[in-house]
């Protein structure tokens, strides 16, 4: 009796240890699954994290993107913050530049950044920013306000089913994070 108590012991352990790493493994598999499904479903694109050289494109005069801009904080951000456009036609191959506008509402130095996304997410790859105050942190003196500038061209090799990309931004309040590195 007691080898059959030893062996489902053994055939216990062995199930745990194959849960465990197909655990572990499912863990590891999450950021490609995410990635994919965010290219299914046009979530998260993700933009360009720094400044690229401006290049000549052909513009494409017969067609036209809208490009819109849509600005949000996080919750613990104290701020103002909006584009000054809400939307723009574009030509494909053309640099445009948009101004967004920015005010710490405190009375305290703070530091914000601003996090991009692109929708839908397959169309990222083909809007290209040659400046943008998301590519670095922002110091904002307390009530100051700030005007930046982003400076973009959307590839005119963008498919013709995007007729639409959203420039989505939210700016994040990192100045208890800058204090306690």
């Amino acid at each position: 009796m007691s080898g059959s108590v030893e062996q489902k012991n053994k055939r216990l352990v062995r199930n745990l240890v194959i849960v465990v790493v197909a655990m572990f493994g499912f863990g590891y598999a999450l950021v490609p699954l995410y990635d994919v499904f965010c290219d299914i479903t046009g979530l998260n694109g993700k933009t360009n994290t720094e400044a690229v050289e401006e290049t000549h494109y052909k513009i494409d005069t017969t067609r036209n993107v809208t490009i819109e801009f849509i600005t949000s904080l996080n919750e613990s951000a104290p701020m103002q913050f909006r584009a000054e456009s809400a939307k723009l036609k574009i030509h494909p191959g053309e640099y445009y530049t948009v101004n967004f506008f920015a005010q710490n509402l405190t009375d305290k130095k703070m530091l914000a950044q601003a996090i991009p996304s692109i929708t839908p997410g397959l169309a990222a790859e083909y809007f290209i920013k040659t400046e943008c105050f998301c590519f670095n942190e922002q110091t904002f003196a307390a009530n100051e306000a700030k005007t930046m500038p982003v400076r973009f061209v959307v590839d005119p090799k963008l498919p013709e089913k995007y007729k639409t990309i959203t420039l989505a931004y939210t700016f994040f309040d990192n100045t208890e994070k800058s204090v306690n590195k």
